[in-house]
């Protein structure tokens, strides 16, 4: 969960899941969006991947991401969870 956590603290990282909220992207395409560099974005895509936010996939040479929402529910849910309990 600590993976989880350290991706979301990254406002670039969030605005990389909004991007693939609405379709899969190839590292290049995300890369448009942001004035920073195709490493930095490889680096922040290489952080979600870890923390299980996003799924990767080859085709050619080419790299789609697409979103984990699985992940995302299943952290969600832990923090609906621990919420409750608190009450």
């Amino acid at each position: 969960m600590n993976n989880l956590f350290k991706a979301l603290n990254d406002p670039t990282r969030r605005k990389i899941l909004d991007l693939l909220k609405a379709k899969d992207m190839s590292a290049g395409e995300i890369a448009e969006h942001f004035d920073i560099s195709k490493p930095s974005i490889s680096h922040h895509l290489e952080l979600l991947n870890k923390a299980d936010l996003v799924e990767k996939e080859r085709d050619g040479q080419f790299i789609y991401y697409s979103l984990n929402t699985t992940s995302l529910e299943e952290a969600a849910q832990w923090m609906v969870e621990l919420l409750k309990n608190n009450d």
